[in-house]
Order: structure tokens, then sequence, then C-alpha cells
């Protein structure tokens, strides 16, 4: 009899974190301080600090209960259309998450922020490459905010992620959940994990209908809660996105996945092709869990759920090997 293989790991400690926030030190509307005390409020022990163009470490908020990424965004616009309307200028946004925050130290301070070479993939995918000699691994966000398309992000190459859903963006316009967007790149052969965020900027407060908290998260599942314990458990893809539902577990034995979730209206096991695997509660009802044989045609798997308020979790897509997916883990020297 086979062994069984735990796609969201069996062992350690599941941390709920926020990968995109942005504070006072670019165009948030709270300190590092007020954003620590509100997410420990929901039941976060981890936030990237994500501002724009501004890279720090927030060393002084982190301690034995709460850990705060060493962090930033980036972007890479267009040429204005219209001078001074930026509603319509294609851009890239890409958050630069730093595993080695003590290390090269004086050249975060100055070389960082990438030109302005929008249309130019080769120069972008260099600059990512680059980015990792410092430590850096980088998350490609909100590819409708960016009015972008296929075309536009096809070609990157050495990224650790993208976003599967922003919750800011689905504010913004109701296009923070991209599946489709991951499911394409996916699709020509390009493996990367994908994440829920906030993008919280907190122009409203807390308690308000459009405050842009609280929406997006990963739960990472890692060994205790430091630093080099964190970012090796996002590098080998040890967690899964969600808007509010939970899942449990993902494995396989003997040829049979096997989920295991909070109550959910549907379970969704999504391919490289057309056909998924599937599970639904009766009206009014509500599923914990499914299991389907896989017949080895697959090329990849991820899983998606919804509960009965519309809200999705997503995994990280693995890759088939016959009826077996094969764990992938992010390289940070080769891509």
């Amino acid at each position: 009899m086979a062994e069984r293989i735990y796609l969201l790991p069996e062992e350690g400690t599941a941390y709920k974190a926020n990968l995109h926030c942005h504070t006072t030190y670019s165009d948030g509307h709270l300190t590092p301080e007020e954003i620590k005390e509100a997410y420990m409020g929901q039941g976060y022990q981890i936030v990237a600090i994500t501002d724009h163009r501004h890279y720090q470490w927030h060393q002084s908020l982190c301690d034995k209960d709460f850990l705060a990424l060493a962090a930033m965004e980036v972007d890479i616009n267009e040429h204005f259309k219209v001078p001074g309307d930026f509603s319509r200028v294609k851009t890239y946004h890409i958050n630069l998450y730093d595993t080695i925050p003590e290390q090269f130290v004086e050249e975060k301070q100055k070389d960082l922020l990438p030109e302005r070479k929008y249309h130019d993939t080769d120069y972008i995918n260099e600059y990512i490459r680059k980015m990792k000699e410092y430590g850096f691994f980088a998350c490609y966000n909100h590819p409708y905010w960016s009015l972008q398309n296929y075309d536009d992000y096809k070609n990157l190459r050495g990224f650790w992620g993208m976003e599967i859903y922003n919750y800011g963006c689905e504010h913004d316009g109701l296009y923070g959940f991209n599946p489709q967007s991951y499911d394409e790149i996916l699709r020509q052969g390009n493996r990367l994990f994908c994440v829920a965020t906030d993008d919280n900027h907190n122009y409203r407060p807390f308690g308000d209908p459009l405050c842009d908290s609280f929406g997006g998260f990963i739960i990472v599942k890692a060994k205790e809660l430091t630093y080099e314990a964190v970012t090796e458990a996002l590098l080998r893809g040890d967690f899964y996105s969600s808007m509010g539902p939970e899942i449990y577990n993902i494995s396989v034995k003997d040829g049979t996945l096997e989920i295991e979730t909070s109550p959910v209206e549907k379970i969704y096991v999504v391919t490289s092709g057309r056909n998924c695997y599937k599970k639904l509660a009766p009206s009014g009802e509500t599923i914990t869990g499914a299991a389907f044989e896989l017949d080895g045609t697959e090329e990849y798997i991820r899983i998606q759920i919804r509960d009965g308020q519309g809200r999705y979790a997503c995994s990280n897509a693995y890759e088939m090997r016959g009826a077996t997916p094969a764990l992938r883990t992010y390289n940070m020297t080769g891509g």
C-alpha cells in the first residue's frame, strides 16, 4: 500500500498572513504599529508591509506572536496616454519579499527600483533575477486592476507567485478574483504559486463596507513563527489562499485525492483541461470533504472551494506525475 502524500503539510502550525499591505510610509492611512494591532486583533500572525517604492523591515514589530516581513511593492508603468490620467495606463505591480533582510543592507537602500521599461519582458525577467541575488522572491499582482491581459504576462519568468485574489481590487471594480489568469499562466507551463491578499490602504475605517482589510489572506504551515521558518514555508508552497473558507487537508494515497474543508457548498479540482473533478452540496446543505480518483492525465491540479457566502479558497497548483502530484519548491537561484 502506498504512503500518503500530504500536499498541505500535516506537521507544523497554521499561521494567518496578509502579504500585501500599505502604511503611512507610502499611501496607507495607518502606521505599521496600527497595522500590527489591527491584524493581530483579527487573528493574523504575519504581515508583509509592501509600501510603494519603499523597502523596509519593520523589525521592531516582531515578537513571539507576530512577524513582519521585509518587503516592498514596485511598479513598471506604460507612458501616459493622456497626461495626468493614470486610469488607462497599463502597469506591472510586483511585490518583493526579502528572505535575508540582514544581508545586502546597503544595496537594498539604493538599488531596488526597476526602470520604466513596460514592454521589455526580457528586462523585467532580468530585474526579477537580480532581485533574487539580493534574497527577494517576487509576486505578480492584480492583473485586472493593472489593465493587463495574457500577452502582458505570458512571458514573465522567475516569479514565485501571483495574486489570485486582491481584496482592495474587489472593492475597486469587482475584479479582484483572477483564477482564469492563474490558469492561463499554468497552462503554458509556467509553474508558480498563488496568494490571496488585502492590498489594504485603510482609506475607510474598520467596519465600513468598503474597508479593504481582512478580506484576503493565506494560511501558511510552518514549524514555528520565525523569519526563517516562515519564508522557507512560503518558498516550499506550504500554504493556501482564502477569502474565508478553510482547507484542512489535501493528500493523495493510492491515486485517490482526499480533501477536507470547513463547511462549503462546492469543492472543485481544476486541471489543465476543461474537465474538473467536483462535489457539490445539496441545496441548503454543506459538505466538508471529497475524494476523487486521479487518472494521471491532469498535468496539474489545484483545489478551489466556495462557501455559502460566495467566498473562495484556493490551493496552489501541483504538478502531476502520472496519478501522483509532485510537490514544487521555488528555486531562489534558478526560478
